[in-house]
């Protein structure tokens, strides 16, 4: 029975004649760093203080400042004065909206209507509003880019719909 340093060996010589392959990534140090937002895709039209925030560290207050920004758009596409679940609720109204994502034509287009109006206020009032509200709130980085990826969404949901 050979002894560990002649296995060992030997399992080193059976290495050495496998072919070469190539890494299927590129090492750490030769690929260009990429910013979270660019391996995200974050919507570029977020306020800059929102990735400054983001930065520094300060992820309830870059999402917070996201969820607003997203608030003020739909304001504006609306011309509701409302904010928040209110705002929402108003603006994406299945019987009468201000803010139409579809033709509003066939049952599915409706459904779609009527489960983004739940979307976008469900989004302001469980994700924004409580980082509005609640100090003792800590979100860490992944939570933040999750939350600015849900924004990301929707207003790139309302430019599908020609609201830019």
């Amino acid at each position: 029975m050979p002894n560990s340093l002649d296995a060992f060996e030997a399992i080193t010589r059976a290495l050495a004649r496998l072919p070469k392959r190539e890494p299927a990534v590129q090492p750490a140090a030769e690929s260009p760093l990429l910013h979270p937002f660019d391996v995200r895709n974050i919507h570029p039209d977020l306020p800059p203080k929102v990735k400054e925030l983001f930065d520094d560290g300060y992820y309830v207050q870059a999402t917070f400042l996201a969820c607003t920004y997203l608030d003020n758009v739909v304001q504006k596409h609306s011309a509701i004065k409302e904010s928040g679940y209110k705002l929402m609720m108003q603006a994406f109204d299945d019987s009468n909206p201000k803010v139409k994502l579809t033709p509003l034509v066939t049952i599915s287009e409706i459904d779609e209507q009527k489960g983004f109006r739940f979307i976008f206020a469900g989004g302001v009032q469980a994700i924004r509003n409580p980082r509005g509200h609640d100090a003792k709130i800590v979100d860490d980085i992944d939570t933040c880019l999750d939350h600015l990826a849900f924004v990301s969404l929707l207003l790139r949901r309302l430019e599908q719909a020609g609201y830019k």
